[in-house]
């Protein structure tokens, strides 16, 4: 905290050197005898956005569980901001944001009522919360709707209150499970230019889980995940050279196709 500000600092600022903020290694988990993830490593970087493409079912869902801490795994290693998961789970959680898939406000509460009740959580003071909230409410151009109800918002809308709630003590990463589900065209368009405005402003880390291929930029890091295994990584023109096809929607197809499953 900055005593003379009231505000807090970013929670990764440790990670600011360039080291990945995210950092996962040798990660399986199962269901069973059913192995959703085998042997995943991949790095998240400040100020990037990593795309974690892959068809449903892929696994995404299953390791954005095991980073947030929701399952565990006996298998691999997993590092936020420089702190093991598994050793220091308060303190490298501390470092995350994330937005679910599923959508999770209280819809009787204002939106005010919403961010403040978990900011509270997060160990924000009041006069530092409401500074915060009224700077992110501007950012996503809903600061004439603090006082609203957010059943009366329509889902575009509740989407960008979780994307603000994400953001309200400044995490070093930001995870988004598939979060243009349900959007609007002009909504979902909205979403992608913000993250990526994020990442390249405010050096935050951000992986975001998709299976649409027009929510990957050009520049964005990629991996692409089918059947619970990696099968490309890297920047996206490097993916789709190493895959043989024209473009990112030909590539994806190839990678995540069955005869290439079978053979990778």
């Amino acid at each position: 905290m900055d005593a003379a500000s009231g505000r807090s600092e970013p929670a990764g600022a440790a990670a600011q050197d360039g080291a990945p903020v995210l950092r996962v290694s040798g990660l399986s988990y199962a269901y069973g005898k059913t192995k959703a993830l085998d042997d995943i490593a991949l790095d998240v970087h400040p100020g990037r956005v990593t795309a974690l493409l892959g068809p449903n079912g892929a696994g995404k869902t299953t390791l954005f569980s095991l980073v947030t801490g929701l399952f565990d795994s006996r298998q691999g290693e997993i590092e936020i901001a420089g702190q093991a998961l598994r050793k220091a789970r308060s303190r490298a959680l501390a470092s995350l944001g994330i937005v679910f898939q599923a959508q999770t406000l209280d819809l009787d509460l204002t939106v005010e009522q919403n961010l403040r009740y978990f900011a509270a959580l997060r160990g924000l003071p009041g006069r530092a919360a409401r500074q915060r909230i009224g700077e992110l409410l501007a950012e996503i151009g809903l600061d004439d709707k603090a006082r609203a109800k957010v059943r009366t918002l329509s889902g575009g809308q509740r989407r960008r209150v979780e994307v603000a709630r994400a953001l309200l003590d400044r995490p070093a990463l930001l995870l988004l499970d598939e979060p243009s589900t349900g959007l609007d065209i002009a909504t979902r368009r909205w979403l992608v230019e913000h993250i990526h405005q994020l990442a390249r402003d405010h050096g935050v880390a951000v992986l975001m889980a998709t299976h649409l291929t027009d929510e990957v930029m050009p520049q964005d890091d990629l991996v692409v995940l089918n059947r619970g295994r990696i099968v490309a990584a890297g920047r996206v023109d490097a993916v789709i050279a190493r895959s043989g096809a024209a473009d990112l929607d030909a590539a994806f197809t190839r990678l995540t196709s069955a005869k290439q499953a079978e053979t990778s």
